[in-house]
């Protein structure tokens, strides 16, 4: 229950935890993951197709999945929406510093704004994807963001979701809640000073909802030809759908 009760108040509060933890939130990431996050990400935006419309990226955070999208020319027009300021501030930068590598990447334009999910400032049917890494289980109101990410995206539009995951395997849990609830919660404590983040990541992966069982809450929001694909021992998913 105090596991529950842990995640709930932080949800409540997410945007002001991941303000805390913003300047480390990046290498932290790929340290704790040994960069197989940026498979993940990879992998992911792989499900989407080329399109000249505009991609919305919910809970871009510091951009890193705006910027793989960009990076494999599935778009050039992408809005990213966060609650942490001190987040997209840093995913700013990042957007301007990838653009202004190459010219091919002049073209692109990316505007990344405050936005509540479960309240988008968008007018219906109007992305021609929406994309969510890392962000549906810090969600407050889960069931009304998803019906918002059904709501402004276009007909036959591409959801694309990556989300940790509670692995079923029981020896890799073992591994897992080990390095989840031991190892990680320290070195996130050593270098971003803040005690409680890196207590809350673990406690709401197991909170969350798996494979099939979120899979019934994208269709429940609407969304259809809904699948899930596990990566690294079920330790991160992949979900899809179609509006």
């Amino acid at each position: 229950m105090s596991e529950q009760i842990s995640v709930s108040d932080n949800r409540k509060s997410i945007g002001g935890l991941f303000d805390r933890i913003a300047p480390h939130y990046d290498r932290l990431n790929h340290l704790l993951s040994l960069n197989i996050d940026k498979i993940w990400r990879r992998k992911a935006v792989k499900e989407l197709s080329q399109t000249e419309g505009t991609i919305l990226d919910v809970a871009t955070g510091t951009c890193d999945f705006a910027i793989e999208i960009l990076r494999a020319k599935k778009t050039k027009k992408l809005i990213g929406v966060d609650l942490s300021e001190v987040m997209m501030a840093l995913g700013r930068k990042k957007i301007e510093q990838f653009i202004s590598s190459k010219d091919i990447y002049k073209d692109c334009k990316v505007d990344i704004k405050a936005a509540n999910c479960a309240d988008l400032p968008f007018e219906d049917n109007t992305f021609a994807a929406v994309t969510c890494c890392y962000g549906v289980r810090n969600f407050s109101k889960l069931e009304k963001c998803l019906q918002e990410m059904h709501r402004v995206m276009q007909e036959n539009g591409k959801l694309v979701i990556v989300e940790f995951s509670y692995p079923s395997n029981k020896l890799v849990r073992i591994i897992y809640d080990f390095y989840f609830t031991k190892i990680l919660p320290t070195i996130g404590k050593m270098i971003s000073k803040d005690n409680s983040a890196y207590n809350y990541l673990p406690a709401s992966v197991k909170a969350f909802y798996k494979g099939k069982q979120f899979a019934d809450k994208l269709s429940e929001a609407g969304f259809r030809n809904t699948n899930w694909h596990n990566q690294t021992f079920g330790i991160s998913t992949i979900y899809t759908a179609i509006k």
